[in-house]
């Protein structure tokens, strides 16, 4: 992403229009809004301007402008469009490639000649912005289709950037600790995770990309219990990905927490802070971070009772290299 952004910055260093092209979600609108950020044109207007979410009848308008009684029904003031709304900042123009042909025709004409005349203007008004464009579609396809104009596409696709899918990311774990911690109330110092729980979140394959982690995120935020986010308190359309996939090999590479569960003498540390914790199940699972359902379901898998005199029996077994003696009362909660 670092390479990105930085040939995204030699660009408008040059003035060059920008393609951003990406998946839906990958923050293509982030990026711009940083490119902008980091040009010449900061202090300038910052506009942008879903094409797909504008009616066909309505996105002249909005594009290109018009001036008072321009036509019935319109605004007594007239409107200024986006092209003069951006000048000497950025324009955005998001999912272009569902602009109407019509309308590619105009803007093509308006770029080549840096003029636009807004619909009942008696003369043309100059126009200097920085042009980002961005899409999920394949442009290069749809001029092929003849659904896109090529002499426009030469026009907007001189600096391109491809921004990857959330799944092909390599760092995945620092978006999702740096995520969370913008999610979690202000109360909260830190969030830490259960390694399932982040075990789930690395295999996910995100077809919704950073929005659907961010709401992902702030869902787990809001349901988890002290500070450790559980499997149980991921959205439940992510507990259909299997937690344990082929990719849990990224997960022992990646935070703190989950490392000290590989560890190979994790089974004596559980022993010892039970032990310290007189097999209070609840203070120990705090103490190791991690809920108690999973700090039940290691004692389990490892062998390790769930009764305070057999754990002690065990612990001093351990220590005598002897054979650990099972049974006792049952452990506090």
């Amino acid at each position: 992403m670092i390479e990105i952004v930085e040939r995204g910055k030699r660009f408008v260093d040059r003035g060059i229009p920008v393609l951003i092209l990406g998946e839906t979600g990958t923050g293509k609108e982030l990026l711009a809004r940083a490119l902008h950020a980091y040009s010449t044109r900061r202090d300038a207007a910052f506009v942008a301007l879903n094409c797909a979410s504008i009616p066909d009848t309505l996105i002249e308008s909005e594009l290109f402008g018009y001036t008072r009684g321009a036509f019935s029904g319109a605004l007594t003031a007239g409107m200024k469009g986006k092209l003069i709304q951006a000048n000497g900042g950025t324009l955005l123009l998001d999912e272009i490639g569902d602009m109407p042909a019509a309308q590619q025709t105009r803007l093509l004409r308006a770029l080549s000649e840096r003029e636009v005349t807004p619909l009942g203007a008696a003369s043309p008004t100059a126009i200097n912005f920085q042009l980002i464009c961005a899409t999920h579609q394949d442009l290069s396809a749809l001029v092929e289709e003849g659904c896109f104009r090529a002499d426009l596409f030469y026009r907007i696709a001189v600096g391109v950037l491809r921004l990857p899918a959330l799944r092909e990311r390599s760092d995945l774990a620092k978006l999702i600790e740096r995520i969370t911690n913008e999610e979690a109330d202000d109360q909260v110092d830190q969030v830490t995770f259960e390694a399932d729980a982040l075990g789930v979140l690395m295999s996910c394959e995100w077809p919704g990309n950073l929005r659907q982690l961010r709401a992902a995120l702030r869902y787990a935020c809001a349901v988890m219990k002290d500070s450790t986010i559980c499997v149980e308190d991921l959205p439940r359309e992510l507990m259909n990905v299997r937690a344990f996939s082929a990719k849990q090999q990224r997960i022992g590479q990646t935070l703190s927490q989950i490392e000290d569960c590989v560890k190979p003498d994790r089974r004596d540390r559980l022993l010892e802070v039970l032990a310290n914790k007189r097999w209070n199940i609840s203070a120990a699972a705090k103490d190791l971070g991690i809920c108690r359902s999973s700090l039940y379901r290691q004692l389990k898998s490892l062998g390790i009772p769930h009764v305070r005199d057999a754990g002690h029996d065990l612990l001093k077994a351990r220590e005598n290299r002897a054979s650990p003696i099972w049974g006792g009362p049952a452990i506090a909660n």
